[in-house]
């Protein structure tokens, strides 16, 4: 009798233990879809789909690699599309704003020509600004940006209203000094040979005199003892004074020379080569504040 009851809770003890094996099991797979027949271990991590209902194909492990959902709109694709820009031909190149002087500079360099195609409207263009930054460019202005502002405007007028035959050139080579202006060019037998460019004359104190003079020493470097400064391409033509290219910025007015005429670099190379002893020189005018 003892032994039929022992083997009576063998069978009872292997019977529980199968039904909770069984349980583990049906638990994992009832978070994929509830109900149906037994999912395989891992298998609900592994179905698919946006619908919260599970269908027959989630209840077995999938054939192919599981799908990717559908990526997110990105932040640029959100973004309204703006239209493109209709072109212009007067519309301003990028970097060369417009300055306050801009119809002016326009038609200074106009009437002085060379510097390229420019509309006198007062409104910045691609060929403008162009024209403006070789315009600064040839008379050391800086920066060269293209923008007609007053140093611009005030070398542009200077340029374009000097009277080249103010200077009373007659035979042979006669450089020509605008002290009113600060401007000066060459002319030979009585024709322009070098039109107007830019210079700064003596400041207040050291006015450089008016009159015609004549070269009568010249020094392709020339050591300036009371100024202690070196001085290239030197033509002197009356009392310590003569060209030579100039040793600071030649736009700043504040200041000037001791009675020289300053001369921009690519400037003062061309009078040294136009230049030699007993060429003549003639100043007219006087310099503002001198």
């Amino acid at each position: 009798m003892m032994h039929v009851r022992f083997g009576v809770r063998i069978v009872a003890l292997a019977l529980v233990t199968l039904v909770g094996a069984g349980a583990c099991a049906f638990d994992r797979g009832a978070d994929g879809g509830g109900g149906g027949g037994a999912v395989p271990v891992g298998a609900a991590e592994q179905v698919t789909g946006a619908s919260g209902t599970p269908g027959p194909d989630q209840r077995v492990r999938p054939t192919g690699p599981p799908s990717t959902p559908a990526a997110k709109p990105t932040r640029s694709t959100l973004k309204p599309t703006r239209p493109a820009a209709k072109p212009s031909s007067s519309a301003p190149a990028a970097g060369c704003p417009q300055g306050e002087r801009q119809r002016e500079v326009e038609a200074y360099l106009a009437r002085l020509g060379g510097f390229g195609t420019i509309s006198v409207d007062g409104r910045q263009s691609a060929a403008d600004c162009a024209a403006i930054k070789k315009f600064q460019k040839r008379y050391d202005i800086r920066p060269a940006h293209g923008r007609a502002g007053p140093t611009t405007y005030d070398v542009a007028k200077r340029l374009a209203t000097t009277d080249t035959s103010r200077c009373g050139a007659g035979a042979g080579t006669t450089f020509c000094i605008d002290l009113t202006r600060q401007t000066t060019w060459v002319m030979r037998n009585g024709e322009v040979l070098v039109k107007p460019t830019v210079t700064r004359t003596g400041m207040p104190g050291y006015r450089t005199p008016a009159g015609t003079f004549t070269i009568n020493y010249r020094n392709i470097k020339e050591w300036s003892d009371p100024y202690e400064v070196w001085l290239p391409y030197w033509q002197h033509f009356t009392r310590g004074m003569g060209f030579h290219e100039t040793t600071t910025y030649l736009h700043n007015k504040a200041i000037g020379s001791h009675g020289c005429v300053n001369l921009l670099h690519a400037d003062a190379v061309r009078y040294w080569k136009l230049g030699k002893v007993g060429s003549r020189v003639v100043l007219i005018g006087r310099r503002p504040g001198t």
